[in-house]
């Protein structure tokens, strides 16, 4: 048996992750993700603070020169910790026993990560591309969703709203003269935008080719397996600069200069669809009546489910409670909130955690284990489990009526 097998086994068909630290040069940290306060610039100044924790991840971080090979990327880890491999050694060379036939066969690997992202005020207005630009420069396309957790938002950081595309009646020109702008002065690209006010436990659809400028809420973000974008807007809010190669990061190089191909990336007729917030907010859906989930201990919701291609889910386990869930795919999750036994593993939620320090807080669950049913158990007698789920594809996942039509 090889340590692949090892850990599969030792985990009875679920895997414990090592914590995933992701700084950005761009960004300031805001301090949610239980990082100790001393440790946000542990990489250094130059590579910036730490505001994003990546989890079930075989993505790499791509952030410029001087990135480890291994940035972004998920360890798994034994219950002692002596041994450890990357989630991404993990499903090439078990396959289908981690992901699932059908995911592996689809992609040959896990397609998508998700992450917690911590900054303390907006991030600029910036555009993920779709399949066919990704691929000009070697990657692949992005579609991201947006859940804005209570327990991780103790406060609002500096600039609670994002906005998302341009006001209708918003033209190509009038975009592209900002973008001209862009190293001369602030460029007021989001004069173009509307803002909405995030609420805590709700959250936003954000295709390829949709602009959006992140508030500062501590957001879960699942998404595609890729970390494509450019930055379209120069100055943000408190009159922090954006550096201009980020404007052209993931052009090619024959379109750098060209802003007609920046305007190119863009998903024009949904940036300026007048009924955007419509179209794009999510709210959670349970996945039962809640009476009948409550009378079994738990409470279980769609948070992330307007794309078929990646979603999410809450659970709730109630104080006192164990509870067998089953799911139709493998999944990555997080604990929010609470402690208790997740089949063979302890589960906790730490209060504060050092850089390089393991915790019991994030696993994968195989294929075969979410199908044959996991059994959580809520040790505290007033607490409750919450944790979020992550997926890749999964087939439970439907249409729950007006309003949640998917996006791709």
């Amino acid at each position: 048996m090889n340590i692949h097998e090892e850990l599969l086994e030792e985990g009875k068909g679920v895997l414990r992750l090592a914590p995933t630290w992701v700084p950005r040069s761009f960004c300031r940290p805001g301090k949610r993700i239980k990082l100790h306060p001393e440790d946000y610039y542990s990489l250094g100044l130059t590579r910036g603070g730490i505001d994003e924790r990546w989890l079930s991840s075989t993505t790499h971080a791509e952030n410029g020169p001087n990135t480890p090979e291994d940035e972004g990327m998920s360890y798994v880890v034994s219950a002692d910790g002596s041994k450890r491999v990357l989630l991404k050694e993990m499903v090439e060379q078990l396959k289908g026993q981690v992901i699932g036939d059908d995911i592996w066969e689809k992609h040959r690997g896990w397609p998508m990560y998700s992450k917690l992202f911590d900054n303390l005020g907006p991030l600029p207005h910036h555009v993920h591309h779709n399949d066919e630009a990704a691929a000009r420069v070697g990657q692949k396309g992005k579609h991201e969703m947006y859940f804005y957790p209570s327990q991780l938002n103790n406060h609002g950081g500096e600039f609670p709203y994002t906005f998302f595309g341009f006001n209708p009646g918003v033209t190509k020109e009038q975009v592209k003269e900002t973008l001209v702008k862009f190293t001369k002065d602030d460029n007021r690209i989001t004069n173009l935008s509307r803002s909405y006010r995030l609420t805590l436990d709700t959250g936003f659809d954000v295709p390829p080719g949709i602009l959006h400028a992140p508030g500062s809420l501590c957001t879960y973000e699942p998404q595609f397996a890729s970390d494509v974008y450019a930055m379209y807007q120069s100055v943000l809010h408190g009159e922090h600069d954006v550096p201009e190669p980020l404007l052209w990061k993931d052009t090619p190089p024959e379109e750098i200069g060209n802003f007609d191909y920046l305007i190119g990336i863009l998903d024009w007729e949904n940036n300026i669809h007048p009924d955007f917030y419509q179209k794009y907010f999510m709210s959670p859906k349970p996945v039962r009546p809640i009476e009948a989930m409550q009378a079994q201990g738990y409470v279980e919701e769609w948070i992330c489910y307007k794309c078929k291609q990646v979603s999410a889910k809450r659970l709730t386990v109630l104080p006192g409670e164990t509870v067998i869930i089953r799911d139709s795919a493998a999944y990555g999750l997080y604990m929010l909130q609470g402690y208790g036994k997740l089949g063979v593993w302890d589960i906790e939620t730490p209060a504060l955690i050092r850089y390089g320090q393991l915790t019991n807080d994030e696993y994968f669950v195989s294929a075969p284990a979410a199908k044959a049913g996991v059994t959580i158990s809520n040790h505290s007698k007033t607490d409750p489990i919450v944790l979020l789920k992550h997926f890749s594809e999964n087939s439970d996942l439907t249409l729950l009526g007006k309003g949640t039509k998917g996006s791709c």
